[in-house]
């Protein structure tokens, strides 16, 4: 299956001397979800802007489809659609004739049956003749979503699509990217709600200082850089470590609460760690240390990409 975007080698800096972007490469295929996290100031924004057109790269190449998208413009920029992250809209316009007019930009006939079914798929059908000033944030937000789908992209790029919305309109939103993805829309999208690539995307970049320092599949992703912690609270507090404990434990991994009443093993998710557990367990048998209760926790794809940032920042 041949990409639907290939980013190669690709660069800015602006005249101020600020480098955006370090010789970006990325491949995203038909269909897919993709999430791309970074902090404030990252490079998000600017890679988006170069996908689209609206900002010209320093060095490198992006090609849509089989489209260059420099020398090959008008075919490349009319396959993606772009929700920005500000609400733009003509005030004084209806919902209709805004969707239709975006549409139009991009020299398409006139459609609609095409436009119906996205407004109604976005829940902004029975507001098609309302002024946009008359629309809550939350439907001036689909408006956007719906005049990116106007001329019936292959490509949607979402950026901070639900800031400044509610749960229920986030998750309402969500629902309705799975839904785009499985008409065949590849939709790349950047956030800052960690939860937000967790329950969508399929893989996941991660960008830092205009460099992408990470791309994998979300579930491998969790698999490698996940870490898990047990919690065990003892029948009775422990002064220390038992000796044979803790030489047949590493100290990194396993420690005791300042007051003795609570071990914590923490290890790496896959790596064994699992039958490890079973042979502490033992061992605090073995030295009569009872156990009251015993919780787990692993490592979120937040706890994950702080630490992936903190580490860049360090270094």
């Amino acid at each position: 299956m041949h990409p639907i975007l290939e980013i190669q080698d690709l660069s800015k800096t602006y005249a101020s001397g600020f480098q955006a972007l370090k010789r970006v490469n990325l491949t995203v295929q038909p269909g897919e979800i993709f999430a791309l996290l970074g902090p404030n100031g990252a490079g998000k924004t600017t890679l988006i802007g170069i996908v689209c057109g609206t900002v010209r790269a320093s060095t490198g190449r992006v090609v849509v489809a089989g489209h260059d998208n420099v020398s090959d413009y008008r075919a490349a920029r009319e396959l993606i659609g772009l929700v920005p992250q500000e609400l733009t809209t003509d005030a004084f316009e209806t919902v209709w004739n805004a969707v239709a007019f975006s549409r139009g930009l991009f020299g398409k006939a006139a459609n609609p049956a095409h436009l119906e079914k996205v407004l109604r798929a976005l829940s902004l059908w029975d507001k098609r003749s309302n002024k946009i000033l008359t629309l809550s944030g939350g439907m001036k937000r689909r408006l956007l979503i719906a005049k990116a789908l106007s001329h019936e992209p292959r490509i949607l790029f979402l950026d901070e699509p639900t800031a400044g919305v509610d749960v229920e309109l986030r998750r309402d939103m969500w629902q309705l990217v799975r839904e785009l993805r499985e008409t065949g829309v590849t939709v790349i999208l950047t956030t800052h709600y960690i939860e937000e690539a967790e329950q969508m995307a399929d893989r996941i970049g991660v960008i830092s200082k205009g460099e992408l320092i990470l791309v994998e599949e979300k579930t491998e992703l969790m698999h490698k850089l996940g870490r898990k912690q047990v919690t065990l609270q003892l029948q009775q507090p422990l002064a220390q470590l038992p000796p044979g404990l803790a030489d047949a434990q590493s100290q990194a991994q396993i420690a005791l609460s300042p007051d003795g009443s609570e071990l914590t093993y923490t290890y790496e998710s896959g790596a064994g760690g699992d039958g490890s557990v079973g042979a502490l367990l033992q061992s605090l048998a073995a030295a009569g240390i009872g156990i009251r209760d015993l919780q787990t926790r692993q490592s979120t794809l937040e706890d994950i990409f702080v630490s992936l940032v903190s580490e860049r920042s360090a270094a």
